[in-house]
């Protein structure tokens, strides 16, 4: 009789964990089918709004000029004799280019409170800088020193004036996208002058 109720008690034992078992499974399965959430992403920040903006742009501004050969980096509309056209001196089209990235040095460092070089002056950056890989370096450069105006903005000095500037930080630092994006119009244009179709305007293949 003993034997038999302990046979008994280890067949109930077997039983319980069987099932407990099962149950486990069953839980872990049902778990791993429902989706796991998302971290969520941290909420916008001045500092971010304005980065994404200068990234905008900049992926803009920089496609365009790798997109233009280097034998017509010296081109402007004067060269084409247009009947009544008004080119005389206009920027070539790699002046367009650097004049974009002296200007956002001019325009950001008030921000960054980075030294502005005195060859930048004038608008059109250092005479040195002449071949289209060194004319595409120097827009980046440029570029560059946007994200660390953009980071450096907070609400709580958004609305001060920029060191040697009558303008508050927030305005500099939107201003030299609006004059990014000003020469990027032209700068399609000297494309399209050529035949070229600018980079955002081409069909994408699937």
């Amino acid at each position: 009789m003993k034997q038999i109720r302990i046979f008994l008690l280890l067949a109930g034992l077997v039983v319980v964990f069987t099932v407990g078992a099962l149950g486990q499974g069953a839980s872990s399965a049902a778990a791993a089918s429902v989706p796991q959430a998302q971290p969520a992403e941290p909420p916008p920040t001045i500092a971010s709004t304005v980065d994404h903006e200068i990234s905008a742009v900049e992926k803009q501004i920089v496609d365009i000029a790798e997109a233009m050969p280097e034998d017509k980096y010296n081109f402007s509309p004067e060269n084409l004799n247009i009947p009544g056209g008004d080119y005389k001196a206009v920027r070539t089209f790699a002046l367009q280019v650097k004049h974009v990235a002296a200007s956002n040095y001019a325009i950001w460092s008030h921000l960054t409170g980075d030294q502005f070089p005195k060859d930048f002056m004038g608008g059109n950056g250092p005479e040195n800088v002449k071949t289209k890989a060194d004319i595409i370096k120097f827009l980046k450069e440029s570029f560059a020193l946007g994200h660390k105006a953009a980071a450096a903005l907070t609400t709580e000095n958004m609305s001060q004036t920029a060191t040697g500037s009558k303008s508050t930080r927030l305005r500099l630092a939107i201003f030299a996208v609006e004059h990014a994006y000003d020469h990027y119009g032209q700068m399609v244009e000297y494309l399209r002058m050529n035949g070229i179709v600018p980079p955002a305007s081409r069909v994408k293949s699937d």
